[in-house]
């Protein structure tokens, strides 16, 4: 952000921030604000990174500490990067929501990334598809990549109808929107929806991001009942109820840790 001084943390094993230029901004649906971002400083940035992750410096806590939050690459065009961001009400503010609703113009902000995006696995039969609304970039990219014949069904939990979009998905995968307008609130609402498809024979993907106790469920069906494993399954949470990004890594790290116990 102009002006602003940002205690950096240890570049020393990956490249250094770039600094990118807001150009501008739209709300996509009630509940979803994009942010587009390009100029000089997207010179030499890989191609073909929709999906891929970036990670937002967003200037320091209180403690000098700098506020780092991570957000999906929604769009990638020759000079510009569309991010998306969730927002969760009044109550449910961070610093990225806050930037994202006041980003104006020829601010520049500083930019790590990309990370690697995490696609549904090719050759599999059947998709079963779950996230919500922080997930939501990452689904429709995903979704437009699969290819022509490809069948499934993606349990998208949002906030409101209006939050409902046309994503290009193939003919043969069904959209269930699943509407909560508290987030974080129906831990068992995804879950539950992809219990209900009627599986059929074959090789199946899971695939899942979303609020930490609603991973933990999908994780329960779709690695502990449908066996799910390796390529075949990717699950993650990308936040957690009541918990800054900061503090969902924590609890990310000690969940990881008590499944490899």
């Amino acid at each position: 952000m102009r002006g602003a001084r940002i205690k950096w943390p240890d570049m020393s094993t990956r490249p250094a921030p770039r600094e990118l230029t807001v150009i501008r901004r739209e709300r996509v649906t009630p509940s979803l604000q994009r942010v587009t971002v390009g100029g000089a400083g997207l010179d030499g940035f890989p191609s073909e990174q929709q999906g891929g992750y970036l990670k937002l410096f967003l200037g320091e806590d209180g403690k000098g500490r700098p506020i780092v939050r991570t957000y999906t690459i929604r769009h990638q065009r020759a000079d510009e990067l569309d991010i998306d961001f969730a927002l969760h009400g009044d109550d449910a503010v961070g610093p990225a929501t806050q930037w994202s609703l006041r980003a104006e113009p020829g601010e520049t902000i500083a930019v790590g990334g990309p990370g690697a995006a995490k696609p549904l696995p090719n050759a599999h039969d059947f998709y079963l598809i779950a996230g919500d609304m922080t997930a939501l970039p990452a689904i429709a990219v995903n979704l437009a990549a699969l290819p022509e014949n490809a069948r499934g069904v993606a349990a998208i939990e949002v906030q409101n109808e209006a939050d409902r979009l046309d994503l290009d998905k193939p003919d043969g995968v069904e959209i269930r929107w699943l509407v909560n307008r508290e987030p974080g609130s129906q831990p068992d609402l995804l879950a539950d929806e992809l219990r209900s498809v009627a599986l059929p024979q074959g090789n199946i993907a899971g695939w899942a991001a979303c609020e930490f106790s609603s991973m933990r469920n999908l994780r329960a069906l779709l690695r502990d009942d449908l066996g799910l494993r390796g390529p075949s399954l990717y699950i993650s949470s990308y936040w957690k109820a009541g918990l800054v990004e900061d503090d969902h890594k924590i609890a990310k790290r000690e969940d990881a840790e008590a499944q490899a116990a």
